[in-house]
Order: C-alpha cells, then sequence, then structure tokens
C-alpha cells in the first residue's frame, strides 16, 4: 500500500490533472448517469451528492448497490478543509476507505449549489494511468495459491506436533521397553519443527492471504525467513546435543563426528547472526 501512495505522490501534478479533465469530462447530471459511469470507468467505488449546507441530497451509489440510508444526513465534517479550485474541484489525499479497504482519493465537484464527491480506488486509477504494474485477476490467483500452501503447511505442522505429543505420551507409559533419551529428543524436535512451519505457514496466511497488501517489502519478507531459520536452529541444536549424548554414552570414539555436527550447527548461527546485521544495514531508514 506504501508503494501504491508514493507512486501517487510521484506524479501527483499528472494524476490529479487527470482527474479534474476527468470530472468535467463526463455528463453534468452525475446521479442520473451514475449507472454508466460507474460500469464505464472502474476506479470509481461510489458518488453521492451533498447540497450547500452539507446534507446529503442523493443516495450513495455503488457498483453493487444503491445506500438510501444516508440522505439527510449531516456532511460537514468531511469538507471542513475542503478547498477548491478555479474549476470547483477539490482532490482529497489518499486514504484508506472504510468499506473496501484500499488506497483511495475522493473528488469533490461543485456545481449548482451542489458537491458531487466521488471515491477513487486509487490502485485501479494508476493501473489505468499505466503508472504501476497491477493485476486484480492474478492477484486472486495468488491469494488462491497462497492460501491452499499455507493451509497444507499449517497441516504439516499440526501433525509433527502430534507426533511429537505421541511419542512423548508413549514414552512415559512404556519407560521399561524405550530408549528414554532418544525418544524425548525426538519428541522436542518433532515439536519444535512443527511450531516452525506452522509459524511460517501463519506468516503466509496474514501476509499473502487475509491483509491486503500491494507490494511485500524485503525487510518483512527477511522477517519471516529469519524466525523460520531461528526455529530450524533450534531444531539441530536439540539433535546436536541429542547426537553428543548418544555417542558419549554408547562409543566414546565417535565424538569428533558429533563434534564436526557441532562446528556445522555453530557456523549456521554465527551465518544466521551476519545475515540478520546485513538487512539491517541494507535496509533503508523510513522518515515519515
Amino acid at each position: 500500500m506504501k508503494e501504491v501512495i508514493n507512486a501517487y505522490r510521484a506524479q501527483k501534478i499528472n494524476v490529479d490533472s487527470f482527474l479534474k479533465t476527468f470530472i468535467k469530462s463526463l455528463p453534468k447530471n452525475y446521479i442520473d448517469q451514475s449507472l454508466s459511469i460507474l460500469k464505464q470507468y472502474r476506479f470509481i467505488q461510489l458518488m453521492y451528492g451533498v447540497d450547500s449546507e452539507f446534507k446529503q441530497s442523493t443516495p450513495v451509489i455503488s457498483k453493487k448497490e444503491s445506500d438510501l440510508s444516508q440522505i439527510g444526513g449531516n456532511k460537514s465534517h468531511y469538507f471542513l478543509k475542503l478547498q477548491l479550485d478555479e474549476d470547483d474541484v477539490y482532490i482529497s489525499n489518499p486514504y484508506i476507505h472504510h468499506k473496501t479497504g484500499r488506497a483511495s482519493l475522493s473528488v469533490v465537484h461543485f456545481i449548482d449549489s451542489t458537491y458531487y464527491v466521488f471515491d477513487v480506488n486509487l490502485i485501479h486509477l494508476l493501473e489505468d494511468l499505466k503508472l504501476i504494474e497491477y493485476n486484480s485477476f492474478h492477484d486472486k490467483i495468488k491469494r488462491t495459491i497462497y492460501f491452499f500452501g499455507s493451509t497444507m503447511l499449517a497441516i504439516v505442522a499440526i501433525a509433527l506436533i502430534v507426533y511429537g505429543g505421541y511419542v512423548f505420551f508413549a514414552l512415559i507409559f512404556s519407560l521399561s521397553s524405550s530408549d528414554f533419551l532418544h525418544d524425548i529428543f525426538k519428541s522436542i524436535i518433532s515439536m519444535t519443527l512443527g511450531l516452525a512451519i506452522y509459524d511460517l505457514a501463519k506468516q503466509i496466511f496474514e501476509h499473502e492471504v487475509i491483509y491486503q497488501s500491494f507490494h511485500q517489502t524485503e525487510d518483512k519478507q527477511y522477517k519471516v525467513l529469519g524466525k523460520f531459520l531461528i526455529s530450524i536452529i533450534i531444531a539441530l541444536s536439540i539433535e546436536t546435543l541429542m547426537v553428543v549424548f548418544k555417542i558419549a554414552l554408547d562409543d566414546a570414539s565417535k565424538m569428533l563426528s558429533a563434534f564436526y555436527l557441532l562446528i556445522g550447527t555453530t557456523i549456521m548461527l554465527i551465518g544466521l547472526g551476519y545475515f540478520y546485521r546485513t538487512i539491517q544495514e541494507s535496509t533503508p531508514k523510513d522518515d515519515c
């Protein structure tokens, strides 16, 4: 969403000029022609009229419905900072629309004692003006794939956690016929991996499925990857500890192999620390 607003700010003069020309080119009987206007121009989300006393005088007309419930409502709080230009047109700053949840603009045109308000979908507007590359059909496909993938990851994670719990409870009720250290570490590793995979699935589901995200920042992606790597390194550390204990108890001559495994895990931990440091140094600071 931040990229959308930045794209608008970078081309604000051109976009505002287009909107003014566009509004003036429409039939002046906006409300009577509202259905054809909404059908022809997809970036217009809804429209309505407000009289000179800032009372809503027309229904709120959108592509799906015409809402009569707000006729007569006081809209003066929306017009506190209204400053019409020489063409009697006002264009608001970008905001998140309360109905659609998307970046939007409001365009107001004052004609014959009536303020006509147009709510504009900023993403669709910039896409139509070829200022951004965005495709709603591709976005739906992407979110469907992420939904299916994250759901399957969550199922795998739950299966691992359940298996870890099963091993643990089986160990409790069969102490005499089991390898306690091997089984307890197997249970811990299984549940740790399950939690790591579940956390990854949750991050994907939240950022790519639930919340509308036009542009996923690299910083957020690195955080998801970092959390997953931390969980994997924890699981490997537990596995290394288990191997060291087993070799120490069974065959100390193989301790060199355990040492190599410990060095490998340590290198991964150092690499993760370097990864975080590199990301922090390369990520630009947001002054806003």
